[in-house]
C-alpha cells in the first residue's frame, strides 16, 4: 500500500475487506475525522463500542503499524483539505459547482492506492499482449468502450463486447499470451466476474480496474489497479456511482501505453488524425 494514500481514501477502497468491528472503527473515522484525530486509541474504541484491540487491528488492516501512525496521517489529510465552508452559490448552479468541487478534490487522490510497479507492469502487459479483451457491464461499460477505442487509436488493438454471455465466450478463447481487462467500479458485477473467471480458466492474465481493494474481481485478478471511489463506502458507490475518475485514468493510462509502443503509436495516431479529418463535415454542399 503506497504510503501517500490518505486515510479516508484507504478506508473507502478497503472497507469491504474489514471485519465488522474494524468497520465500526473505520466508519467512525470517516464520519467524524476532526473529532477522531483528537482521541486516544481507547477513547476511539469507546466511541465505536469496540475493544481497543479492534482499533489496533483496524489500523493494521488499513496499512498502518498502529493507531499513532493512522492518527498522524489523518491529521495530515485534514490539514491538506480545502475549506469546507466555500460558498458555491445558491440554486441548481450552486449545487453543480459544489458537486464538481467535490469531484475535483477526489481526483487528486484517484491513483494514491496504486504502486509504481503495479502501474508499470499493467502498462507493459497491455502493450505487449497478443490479444487484448476489455470487459465491463452496467455503468462501467462506457469506460470499457472508451478504453478499447483509445487503445486501438494508438496502435494497441483492443476488443470490447457488449453482450455478457459473448464476453464469457470470448474470454474463454484467450491464451496465456493474452490479457483481459475487466472494468468494474464495485468489483462485484456478476457478469464481469464470470468473464474474469473464464479468462483465468483460459490461462490469460486478468487486469482489474476497480474502486475497491477487496472484492470478488480483485480476488480473481492477477493485478488490480484501484481507482479510489468518490464516495466513502460501498453503499455510496452504488447509490451515487461516478466514473469520472475511471474516465480520467483511462486517458492517462492509454498515453502511458502509447509511450511504450513508441513509433508505432505515433504512426497510428497520424492515421487516426487523417481519418478524423476526412470525416469532418464543414457544412458545405
Amino acid at each position: 500500500m503506497p504510503v501517500d494514500a490518505p486515510t479516508t481514501v484507504r478506508i473507502a477502497a478497503m472497507r469491504n475487506g474489514l471485519q465488522p468491528t474494524e468497520r465500526r472503527v473505520a466508519d467512525l473515522i470517516v464520519a467524524e475525522p476532526d473529532a477522531v484525530v483528537e482521541l486516544t486509541a481507547q477513547q476511539l474504541a469507546d466511541r465505536a463500542g469496540v475493544a481497543r484491540s479492534s482499533v489496533v487491528r483496524a489500523c493494521q488492516s488499513l496499512g498502518y503499524r498502529g493507531y499513532p501512525q493512522l492518527r498522524v496521517a489523518l491529521a495530515a489529510e485534514l490539514g491538506a483539505q480545502p475549506p469546507r465552508d466555500a460558498d458555491h452559490g445558491d440554486g441548481p448552479l450552486g449545487e453543480l459547482r459544489a458537486a464538481l468541487a467535490r469531484t475535483a478534490q477526489s481526483l487528486t487522490t484517484a491513483v494514491s492506492l496504486m504502486s509504481a510497479d503495479d502501474v508499470s507492469s499493467a502498462v507493459a502487459d497491455v502493450a505487449r499482449a497478443s490479444r487484448l479483451l476489455v470487459v465491463a457491464n452496467g455503468l462501467s461499460a462506457p469506460v470499457a468502450s472508451d478504453l478499447a477505442m483509445r487503445l486501438t487509436a494508438v496502435g494497441r488493438p483492443a476488443e470490447v463486447i457488449a453482450d455478457a454471455i459473448a464476453q464469457q465466450i470470448a474470454a474463454r478463447q484467450l491464451s496465456s499470451a493474452d490479457v483481459c481487462v475487466v472494468v468494474s467500479g464495485s468489483g462485484a458485477n456478476a457478469a464481469s466476474v464470470r468473464a474474469a473467471e473464464a479468462a483465468r480458466s483460459a490461462g490469460a492474465r486478468v487486469l482489474a480496474l476497480t474502486s475497491f481493494a477487496s472484492s470478488p474481481l480483485a480476488d480473481l485478478a492477477d493485478r488490480s489497479l484501484v481507482i479510489t471511489p468518490t464516495g466513502v463506502s460501498f453503499r455510496e458507490e452504488l447509490a451515487h456511482t461516478s466514473r469520472v475518475a475511471h474516465a480520467a485514468f483511462v486517458e492517462a493510462f492509454v498515453d502511458a501505453v502509447a509511450g511504450v509502443l513508441g513509433e508505432r503509436a505515433r504512426v497510428v495516431r497520424a492515421h487516426v488524425l487523417g481519418i478524423l479529418s476526412d470525416n469532418l463535415d464543414d457544412g458545405t454542399a
